[in-house]
């Protein structure tokens, strides 16, 4: 159960990141399609380590443009509202482990288990700016999940996010750039930050950790369609911890960070039924 538990939480991962490379608009798109991707990762292990996690992985790659039910651009979610200006989903996102022996300020410490991350989004069109742009914010709160030794809450994260967005005609290419802040309850920033007494030694104090800013982060998103079946994607993420609540734990140690990664989607399977309800089509056109 823990091994489809971590790889649950790394699809979420990986799918959040791939959504960015869907095309947009949907309209007269599949309402489904189906296929295999694969990544390449680095990330610090957690915000303001030294060390990184690197991973190579494979993910299926599932599109859904329901009406409530989505997996797309957007990442897995559930549409609750949805008009011009606004929409409102429940949505889910995920990030690796981080095994306490390969990250020398928590060696000793327990390790930090895969996180799932589930909760409410907010967001909103603020501006159509013509040839395929336009400029939206994001509002997402976030319960967090640790995935280790069974199932339990570790706090809650809020990330408001400011992005651009771009994209070719019929999606040949799509370009994203995004602004955003991480603050986190006391709890979960206890899970990167805090250490307890007993893990205290004479080079790791014991430290309490509070409430407040986690980071904030700098993203560039961008995928390139090779041909109707085969999507490359990318991105860079840059994040500041200047201003932290928690920068003087003995466990942050960096002021700045960069995440990336780049994959491959396939996809080999697609519905003859329209996303918005048209009629369907021939699958040999497809």
């Amino acid at each position: 159960m823990t091994t489809l538990i971590k790889a649950a939480c790394a699809a979420c991962l990986l799918l959040s990141a791939a959504a960015h490379a869907q095309s947009n608009p949907e309209a007269n798109l599949p309402l489904w399609e189906f296929g295999l991707g694969a990544a390449g990762l680095s990330t610090p292990s957690y915000p303001g380590a030294d060390e990184r996690e690197n991973r190579v992985l494979a993910f299926p790659n599932i599109v859904y443009r329901g009406k409530i039910l989505r997996a797309d651009r957007s990442g897995i979610n559930a549409r609750l509202f949805s008009s011009d200006r606004a929409e409102f989903d429940i949505g889910f996102a995920g990030a690796l482990p981080s095994d306490s022996d390969d990250v020398d300020e928590r060696a000793g410490m327990p390790d930090l288990g895969p996180l799932l991350e589930f909760g409410p989004r907010l967001k909103l069109r603020l501006a159509d700016l013509g040839n395929n742009r336009r400029i939206r914010a994001e509002l997402p709160l976030r319960a967090v999940i640790e995935a280790r030794s069974g199932l339990h809450v570790r706090g809650t994260t809020f990330e408001p996010r400011l992005a651009y967005e771009m994209a070719g005609e019929r999606g040949v290419w799509t370009l994203e750039t995004n602004l955003s802040v991480v603050l986190g309850d006391r709890r979960i920033n206890r899970h990167f930050y805090e250490v307890a007494p007993q893990y205290a030694t004479a080079t790791r104090a014991a430290y309490t950790a509070e409430s407040g800013l986690i980071a904030t982060r700098l993203g560039l998103f961008g995928s390139r369609r090779i041909n109707e079946d085969v999507r490359l994607f990318g991105y860079v993420r840059y994040e500041s911890f200047k201003g932290a609540a928690n920068r003087d734990s003995p466990l942050h140690v960096k002021d700045s960070g960069v995440s990336g990664g780049v994959g491959v989607m396939w996809t080999f399977k697609r519905s003859s039924r329209r996303a918005n309800g048209g009629e369907t089509v021939d699958p040999a056109l497809m």
